[in-house]
Order: C-alpha cells, then structure tokens, then sequence
C-alpha cells in the first residue's frame, strides 16, 4: 500500500478528496508549504501543526547536498530526522538542477552539474533519484523530469518531453524494485504517529494502525507501506505535446500525476491555458498536482479547475521580504503609512499574529531588521493560505465555488 486517493464531492470541474498516505490523511484540495531542506523557513514544526499543514514538502536537490541524503536515511528518513509525523512530498531535484543553467550538462544518461555551495561536479540520473528520494522517505515522491525552459523552439520542447517520458519509466522501474528499502522500517522498535484525519487547527496526533502500524521488520504480521512515485507531465507550452507527455506517462502507470515545467517566466493567462488543457487528459481518479504556483488568487482558481495539490515557495518568500497577503489585499509591511497603526494585520484572520500584534509593530520589527520579523510574517502568509485552502473545500461542499472566486478576484490589488 502507498496512498489511497478518493473523489468526496464533485462540482463541475472543482471537487474535493480525501488522500491517505502512510503518515496520515491529507483533504484536498490542498496547499503544501514547501520545507525546501526539511525546515519551512522560519516556522518549526509544532507551529505548522498548529496551523493545521496535513503536508509539507523537501527538495532532494537541496537535502542530498546537505546534510546527505544517507544522514536522514539513518534518522528514519525525513520523518525521524526533522521530527515531522505528518505527510511528506519530495521533489526529485530536477527543477533546482534546470535552474542552474550555467552549471549544467545534460544527456540521456542524466545531468551533471556543479553545487551552488561550494562548486563540486555531482550528478542525478532517474535512477539516483529515485535511490535519493527513497532514501529521504516521503510519503510522495516525483519522478526525474527534464523541466523546459520558456522561451523555447517547437524541437527543444518536443526533445524535452520525449526524454521526461523515458525518464518516467527508468524512474518507475528502479522505484518498483528498491520500493521497500523505504528507511521507515529500518528505525527499530518505533511506532510511527501520524496525524489525525481532522482539518482543525491544533490538530493532535494520534497512533493509527496503518497498514499494520509499521512494525518493526521481522515482527510476525509486519506490514510497511511504501512511497507512492507520481508522475509529471512536461511538453512546454504547447498543448499537443502535453497531450502526448500525459498519455505517454499514464501509460506507463502511476498513483498520481502531476503537472510540471509551469511558472518558468511564461504569461500568467498562458499558464492557465496549459494547465486547464492538460487536466483534460489526467485520470479524473487519481491526484492532480500542479508544481510551483501561486499566488492566493492562483491557487483558488486552480483549484477551481480540478487541481488537488499545490505548492509554492511565495508565502515564505514574500514574508521575509515584508509582503504580507490579508483578505483586504497584499500589505507591504515595511511602508512609513503602517508605523502607527494600531490595528491587526488582517482584521479577519484568526492567526496568532493578527490576533495579538498591531501592524505598527510588525513594521518596526521589519524596519529594525529583527528575525521576529520573519517568523510572524511567515506564520501569517502560511495561515492566510491554509486557511484559503480551508475556505475553497468549504465552498465546494456548500456549491458556492463561483461565489467565492468572485471575492476572492474582488479584493483590493497592491
């Protein structure tokens, strides 16, 4: 057993799900702050489950550099290793390897590249990354991939597809046989937690028999469950080659399928166009995940689409540079208009920080360049967009989905 995904409620194109990993259940549709090397910046762990994250994503490219992808095997994966008993997705590095362009070769075999650290020759194959993404343990993990540059000629993006596809399956083969070297049961006499099913903030943690609790191996009626490997559909920004990349990667058969190679410095009204195109050929039983986006009125209306999955650097980026997003429009925090303003943040966000401090002190913090700063800016960002999520899976169920996108596009701009 990987995952068990299941359609709860269907509205046209928009529904919401119910998909269960090996460390807990996750509703969808679903925002996933991204913990690039196994730390959403700024926020530790308890905050985030507070929250209420039910998932949260690492890099392979990132962690295999640092601390190595062997020290978090040893640990019992990243679950053990940064203390987190909630679900995981790990990227397979080929993005942070594509954005490296200078420092980059590549070839069937795989891509050689040189570290952004200290300038060391490394190299990623299907193969490796599936060993590394095994290795780190995540509930989900991605296939290798080739992610296309934008602008790109009609032959380069062809080229760029046809050698994901074949990708795909090397990665498919080499996970299908070292799927159970998983570090999960390699922790001996542990008995993993996993969150509950519940979407509530301070969600406690509770022990679940899943697929026997994971006993340890050896253990009469020990039962592991494995990772589930999603595949990604590439092919630029041309519509005809998304088809092929999406039938090519059903075919070759995986538990969920993600769109890739989005948000490359293509038009935002272009992005939708692929991505709308694209789900019309993805298996309406299986998760959709759409890498790399957006911004909160982004992610509402993929949502909206169909799109189950999402994730994004942006909240905690834009908090450590002061943008801030509240239901009243972006709030740049570091403007000399807020410096006594005694009011919340958002003064209809229920997070911790706009509950408790005033916008003239955020900005002071900010000003003075304190790290308190960052983290209640993060905190805030992330709640906003969890929160958002929350908000879309509540509108689905009540059949107020185009109501709800009407405010969402209503809110003031910057």
């Amino acid at each position: 057993m990987s995952i068990e995904f299941s359609v709860t409620e269907s509205r046209g194109k928009t529904r919401t799900g119910r998909l269960v990993t090996p460390h807990g259940e996750i509703q969808t549709p679903i925002f996933m702050p991204v913990g690039t090397v196994a730390s959403v910046k700024a926020v530790p762990q308890e905050t985030l489950e507070e929250l209420g994250a039910q998932i949260i994503l690492g890099n392979t490219y990132h962690l295999y550099l640092r601390p190595g992808v062997e020290t978090v095997r040893k640990m019992g994966g990243l679950h053990g290793f940064m203390s987190w008993n909630r679900a995981i997705l790990t990227d397979s590095g080929g993005f942070q390897v594509f954005s490296l362009s200078e420092l980059r070769k590549v070839n069937e075999d795989g891509v050689t590249f040189r570290s952004h650290l200290d300038g060391s020759s490394h190299f990623f194959s299907a193969e490796s990354a599936m060993e590394f993404q095994i290795g780190l343990g995540a509930d989900i993990i991605m296939a290798f991939d080739e992610c296309t540059e934008y602008p790109a000629e009609p032959a380069r993006m062809r080229e760029s597809m046809e050698m994901t596809a074949r990708w795909a399956a090397r990665s498919k083969k080499y996970f299908e046989e070292h799927k159970h070297e998983v570090p999960w049961k390699s922790v001996s006499g542990f008995e993993f937690q996993v969150s509950s099913a519940t979407d509530t903030r301070n969600t406690k943690l509770e022990t679940r028999n899943f697929a026997a609790a994971l006993r340890p191996s050896g253990q009469p009626g020990a039962s592991v469950p494995t990772q589930a490997l999603f595949g990604i559909v590439q092919g630029g920004m041309d519509r005809t080659l998304r088809k092929e990349s999406a039938e090519r990667t059903i075919e070759i058969g995986f538990p969920g399928y993600a769109i890739g190679g989005l948000s490359v410095g293509e038009p935002r009204e272009l992005t939708r166009e692929i991505v709308e195109s694209t789900l019309e050929h993805l298996p309406k039983d299986k998760p959709r995940y759409l890498m790399g986006v957006g911004t909160p009125e982004e992610i509402v209306e993929y949502a909206s689409l169909g799109i189950d999955m999402m994730d994004c650097v942006l909240p905690t980026r834009a908090a450590r540079h002061g943008l801030l997003f509240t239901s009243e429009g972006k709030i740049t925090i570091k403007q000399a208009r807020y410096a006594q303003d005694s009011g919340p943040l958002d003064p209809n966000c229920g997070c911790r920080v706009c509950q408790r401090y005033s916008r003239a002190y955020l900005r002071h913090l900010y000003a003075s360049n304190e790290v308190l700063a960052q983290v209640l800016n993060t905190i805030h960002n992330l709640s906003f967009y969890l929160d958002t999520m929350r908000r879309v899976r509540h509108a689905i169920s009540l059949g107020e989905v185009s109501g709800f996108l009407s405010d969402v596009w209503s809110r003031p701009k910057p």
